[in-house]
């Protein structure tokens, strides 16, 4: 019987045995670091014609080959390219499919710094943005213009957790020409397909959680026939790789990422429905649960959820009761990213900077990363928090 392809496998098998190869690896389990700068030719007529998989270390190494192939087959892409972190993943699938003179469409949701990065060096570019109602759907059409190259989605939204219909715009998008590209990071490829829902760009930070231990920064950037190979020539242009050490912590968050997800996404759906329950709680933001708007397009396109969401307060509440409670929470820290083994937890207001949609929740806001401490310990510590809150009026 001939061997299977692993791409024949189920996806908790396949992050097993994407990426490694023991048997050019001398027997050992995991790919080895390659480190370095130069590459050496055995002769002048090898130098002279590129004989070489890889010419200098920009070009990259045995290591990051081997995540860029692992994530290709995870993703369902023709490539993936590698950033040293998520940003730097959005900068380049953006300067991929944009050039000067181009219109973009960006949802009002999205993560700030992608609308800084928009508002800095793309408007420097002659680039226009224009921002949408995330929940815009297949009428995203009506802000087609003819210099409309690029469509930018990101689902669900940062912070906010609005739940884009991707199929339908993607499809709007494939029959104008308009090039998509989507922010995957919330769900990754096991929970959803970015390519097969119609995206042509998918980008992921690996610092939350392949990487999952908050102790290194990778973005993905992954593309699908048409889009690769202008992908990886951007890619080469700028040189914009991550370290040897970062691509194996990330090949060796690969392997567990599986398990991970399905453990956030457990503990994830039992506090929000624990705090639902809180009197102090007016409404949770969570995806996979009914009472969020949006929940049914995710139950038909995505596979899970993972263990990041966020609550609104009742409106009694005050900025000092929020202060005296956040300040003061045991175990979840307060701290930006997620996707790693810690519990986190910060404030947040979209209304500080949107455009186009009013944000308006009824209450102070905070983001939640659920980590894998206790379930308990964190109930407690959150109860303790809500007792604060409650003592400032």
């Amino acid at each position: 019987m001939s061997k299977r392809s692993t791409s024949d496998f189920n996806i908790s098998t396949q992050i097993t045995q994407l990426g490694r190869d023991a048997s050019k690896q001398s027997g050992f389990v995991n790919a080895p670091i390659y480190r370095g700068s130069t590459v050496l030719f055995p002769t002048v007529d090898d130098l002279e014609h590129n004989r070489a998989q890889f010419n200098y270390g920009t070009k990259g190494t045995p290591t990051i080959a081997s995540l860029e192939n692992a994530w290709s087959v995870l993703a369902g892409a023709a490539g993936t390219v590698l950033s040293p972190s998520g940003l730097g993943a959005i900068a380049l699938a953006l300067l991929t499919t944009l050039k000067a003179g181009d219109h973009l469409l960006m949802p009002d949701c999205v993560y700030r710094p992608t609308r800084n990065f928009c508002a800095g060096l793309l408007a420097k570019m002659g680039i226009e943005t224009t921002y949408y109602d995330p929940r815009i759907g297949a009428e995203i059409e009506s802000l087609f213009r003819p210099n409309t190259t690029t469509l930018f989605l990101e689902s669900p939204g940062s912070q906010s957790f609005e739940i884009q219909d991707v199929p339908a715009m993607t499809k709007v998008a494939k029959a104008h020409g308009v090039t998509t590209i989507i922010d995957n990071t919330w769900a990754t490829p096991i929970f959803f397909r970015a390519h097969e829902h119609g995206c042509d760009i998918a980008l992921e930070a690996g610092t939350k959680y392949l990487g999952g231990h908050s102790d290194l920064l990778m973005g993905l950037v992954s593309a699908n026939e048409a889009w690769w190979p202008k992908l990886r020539e951007m890619y080469d242009l700028m040189a914009m790789l991550p370290g040897a050490e970062d691509c194996f912590l990330a090949l060796r968050g690969l392997r567990t990422l599986h398990l991970r997800l399905k453990e956030a996404e457990k503990r994830g759906l039992e506090m929000a429905r624990w705090l639902q329950m809180r009197p102090e709680v007016l409404k949770v933001l969570h995806p996979a649960l009914p009472e969020t708007p949006g929940h049914d397009i995710w139950k038909r396109d995505f596979k899970g959820s993972s263990g990041l969401f966020s609550i609104v307060l009742k409106p009694e509440y005050t900025k000092a009761g929020l202060a005296k409670m956040l300040d003061n929470m045991g175990i979840f820290g307060m701290g930006y990213s997620w996707g790693g083994f810690e519990s986190l937890i910060i404030p947040f207001n979209c209304g500080e900077y949107r455009t186009v949609t009013d944000w308006q929740p009824g209450g102070l806001t905070l983001r939640v990363q659920i980590g894998f401490e206790d379930m308990d310990d964190l109930k407690t510590d959150m109860a303790e928090g809500f007792d604060r809150l409650r003592s400032v009026r």
